[in-house]
């Protein structure tokens, strides 16, 4: 992959060889001209104007049409790498843009500050959290400013600081009250490393995700909630308003996510042990209960104690159970993980059937999904079928394909699933019911008798935001023996996360070991109360953190709802793949509540989603942690900003992975000097010229011809690109070819006059803005302009002159594709009908025969109709 990318450069660029980089002045090996291109000097001076000319800095201005472009806000731990940089490169072209298109364009940067790794490494290198992230952030920023990306930095917020995190709070007791933030006991991952509390995402194999070598445990305490299933139903119908938008993947993803079923609720009753009461499972397909061979219950359902009473295994039973619990299987690897589970001696009575079957206990069937058990019906489920074969289980077939052969539950390979094609057998006064009609049917005898009813559920789960260490958003409740849980009143906002706490990474919450954080006063009574001490996840400091930035300094509310009204949704999101389900889902949630307060008007927060590729080295993702990474500052030092964003942009589509490649940054390196040198060879003679198009092309030269019109092709497809499909690596292949055409046409001083020459070379300076804009500004003012290049529009192409000289005409005969015409664009009909019968390879399938029709497409196809 490298390699071709050196040499699509090569091609582009014209040249051969590897370029070690020398100092500005020296001498250019390949062509002998002095390489005068000094990007240190030329980055500082106009990042210097920008900031002077506050050339970024926006306001709402209703006058205007907006445009929000963000790129999601990066956490500040070590130091940025070249993965890092393309999707600020992506965003940074997409904002210089629309700015040349009219938009008033919002463009800020902030960081995602909270987080355990700031935490660890703090502990690790005998620091604080605070000051760790904030050396962090201060790096993160000169590297952002180093590569000259247009942020308005007046807007810059962190998470960590409690101007912001103060409106987590207040967000956190609106929610309380309305009774979408609540408090629970509940069945938790917990790393013994971490000592805190890990989202079902964050396990690993039953490993946690951040220690390979540690096990999670499955832990009972009170966590806080927030209750996004009470948005469940809005989450999954309004994905339907982001279709067309948003990747199709990322939807996917959310509606498996959310994961809606239809079905219904069923009890079966327990059999052998008095008082045990009912099972009851969650079921998508009722009309299979008769082909239900086995109950199989989670390892944490209540029931299982009451089960293992008296049971003369039940100590072998309690050691399974065990290691159940503590190798925990995640929902999504529940299809290839090996199905273990145990008889635990008991047996529940089928409703329709009578039928006494066994319960057992599976590791594939978790708590936190439906009931925590299910009916297995291994004929009509692939994971019921895997199991149930693995522990010699009845295979009973109860839906028959409608065609083929009849299955067999002791023969077949398969479970059989396709409903829609199947009869009910064996089933009882069902037979030969479709499964549709068979659905209704026992659905309503089950509610009839009272032992079981329809029932729609999801697969999303209420959020969990409890984490059990300090560098967090502490949760503002207090905890009083009088009067309970209370809320912190929002005069006393925010509560302050105390510095001086001792750090160990051991023992739970470090809060709950600081005295002066903990003891306080009930608001309500003023007797004496224990704060809360777990901290909120950081998923929360990060599902509202755009809207901040429309208002950051505001200090009497999270943000006026006049400036998101203006600003809001978000016109085009940027970031990666792996935030698809958690980050922009709770995004999502947020927003919905916030439209429930009162505070926004509509239902969905980011209007267009791009989810941009991973930069590999050595076919791995750059990552500190797998040591390949390319430092961003090393390479701005080496080759200058403009190269760096030029190579990330032209090395692969944004959306597709790319490989780092030493050779193809010095190709963008060497293509930026040639571009350098020739704008400088002709700028002092063309000062006083104003840029004009020949509109007479029939006056025109030759030279001048083919000058204007590859110059504006080159500009309507570019424009293209940046419009329509964001293809920025095909833009700059134009803009390469482009300058090879210009190079090739040297002296240009003979028959060019100085206002094409001057036309031509500051179009090719404008089309390189977005990408090189530090470059294209020095360019510009080489060309004799004083005002910088946010003054100036997006340039129109001129339709006539981007027309192709040539264009390739596809020839069929009776509609079949005979041969291929290079002819001048606009020929006549006559005159493309004429050249068609005068090729070779036409003329031998007309013959003799008559034309009797042609049909022809102007530019595209000739068809001629013989007999």
């Amino acid at each position: 992959m490298a390699d071709q990318q050196a040499k699509e450069f090569e091609v582009k660029v014209g040249g051969a060889g590897k370029e070690v980089l020398r100092s500005s002045g020296q001498a250019d090996a390949a062509s002998g001209e002095a390489a005068r291109y000094d990007p240190w000097v030329i980055e500082a001076k106009w990042q210097k104007r920008w900031e002077e000319e506050r050339v970024f800095e926006t306001e709402a201005d209703p006058s205007k049409p907006k445009y929000y472009v963000l790129e999601m806000l990066p956490y500040p731990s070590g130091t940025m790498h070249m993965g890092h940089m393309r999707n600020y490169a992506i965003g940074d072209v997409v904002a210089r843009v629309k700015r040349m298109r009219g938009f008033n364009v919002l463009h800020p940067m902030g960081w995602d500050a909270f987080g355990l790794p700031a935490e660890n490494a703090a502990i690790k290198n005998n620091t604080h959290p605070r000051t760790w992230t904030n050396n962090n952030i201060a790096e993160f920023q000169r590297t952002l400013r180093r590569f000259g990306f247009s942020y308005d930095w007046r807007r810059e917020i962190s998470t960590c600081e409690p101007e912001y995190y103060r409106w987590n709070q207040w967000f956190f007791l609106r929610m309380l009250e309305r009774g979408l933030a609540y408090r629970k006991k509940s069945r938790v991952n917990w790393c013994p490393k971490c000592c805190t509390v890990l989202a079902n995402e964050q396990v690993i194999k039953g490993y946690c995700w951040r220690h390979e070598d540690t096990l999670v445990e499955v832990r009972e305490i009170e966590q806080w909630f927030l209750k996004t299933t009470a948005y469940a139903e809005q989450l999954i119908d309004d994905l339907k308003l982001l279709e067309g938008q948003w990747p199709d993947r990322v939807i996917t993803m959310q509606r498996n996510w959310i994961g809606k079923s239809e079905g219904a609720r069923v009890k079966f009753a327990v059999a052998d042990v008095a008082g045990a009461g009912e099972i009851e499972v969650f079921t998508t397909r009722i009309d299979t209960i008769y082909g239900a061979t086995a109950i199989i219950l989670a390892a944490g359902h209540p029931l299982v104690a009451k089960l293992l009473e008296g049971s003369p295994t039940r100590a072998e039973a309690e050691i399974r159970l065990g290691k159940m619990r503590l190798a925990s299987v995640k929902a999504e690897d529940l299809e290839t993980a090996e199905k273990v589970g145990f008889f635990t001696g008991r047996h529940a009575v089928n409703p329709f059937s009578g039928e006494r079957i066994p319960i057992w206990v599976g590791n594939f069937v978790l708590m936190e999904y439906g009931t925590g058990a299910i009916m297995a019906v291994p004929a009509h489920d692939e994971r019921d079928l895997e199991f149930c074969r693995k522990y010699g289980l009845p295979v009973r077939v109860v839906v028959q394909p409608a065609h083929g052969e009849p299955l067999s539950g002791e023969t077949m390979q398969a479970a059989f699933t396709e409903h829609e094609v199947g009869k009910l057998v064996n089933s009882g006064v069902y037979d030969g019911l479709s499964v549709d009609d068979a659905i209704i049917a026992m659905s309503a005898h089950a509610m009839e008798k009272g032992f079981g009813q329809r029932e729609t559920t999801y697969r999303l789960k209420d959020w969990g935001i409890s984490r059990q260490r300090y560098w967090g958003t502490p949760i503002p409740v207090v905890y009083c023996a009088k009067d309970g849980i209370v809320a912190v009143p929002d005069k006393d906002l925010p509560v302050i996360l105390p510095a001086d706490v001792p750090l160990t990474g051991e023992g739970g919450s470090p809060l709950a070991a600081t005295p002066e954080f903990v003891n306080t006063t009930c608001p309500k009574c003023g007797g004496l109360a224990r704060r809360e001490t777990d901290t909120m996840d950081t998923f929360v400091d990060s599902s509202w953190y755009f809207y901040r930035y429309c208002d950051p300094h505001n200090d009497q509310a999270p943000f006026d709802s006049a400036k998101i009204g203006y600003w809001f949704p978000i016109d085009q999101y940027i970031g990666g793949i792996t935030h698809a389900i958690l980050h922009l889902l709770y995004s999502r949630f947020w927003c919905k509540v916030m439209r429930d307060l009162g505070l926004v008007t509509h239902s969905e927060p980011i209007a267009r989603l791009f989810t941009q590729g991973m930069v590999l080295k050595g076919g791995v993702a750059m990552s500190k942690s797998k040591g390949n990474v390319v430092g961003a500052i090393d390479m701005a030092e080496k080759y200058g900003a403009d190269t760096g964003r030029l190579y990330m942009l032209f090395a692969n589509q944004p959306e597709k992975d790319l490989e780092w490649s030493e050779d193809s940054i010095e190709g963008a390196w060497r293509f930026v000097n040639k571009v350098y040198r020739l704008v400088e060879r002709h700028a002092a003679g063309l000062h006083e010229v104003v840029a004009r198009t020949a509109s007479d092309l029939a006056a025109a030269s030759e030279k001048e011809r083919r000058l204007l019109r590859k110059t504006h092709d080159t500009l309507r497809r570019v424009t293209h690109d940046f419009d329509a499909r964001w293809h920025f690596n095909s833009a700059i292949a134009l803009i390469m070819e482009l300058h090879n055409e210009i190079h090739g046409a040297e002296p240009l001083e003979q028959g060019v006059r100085p206002e094409v020459r001057k036309e031509v070379l500051e179009l090719l300076t404008l089309m390189l803005a977005p990408m090189t804009p530090h470059l294209a500004e020095e360019l510009w003012e080489m060309l004799g302009h004083t005002g910088g290049l946010w003054t100036v529009a997006w340039p129109l192409f001129n339709a006539e002159l981007a027309k192709e000289d040539e264009v390739e005409i596809v020839v069929q005969v009776n509609g079949r594709v005979r041969g291929k015409l290079v002819v001048a664009t606009g020929l006549s009909e006559a005159g493309v009908v004429s050249k068609a019968l005068a090729d070779p390879a036409v003329a031998g399938h007309v013959g003799a025969k008559r034309v009797v029709k042609q049909i022809v497409v102007p530019d595209k196809l000739v068809n001629l109709v013989v007999k």
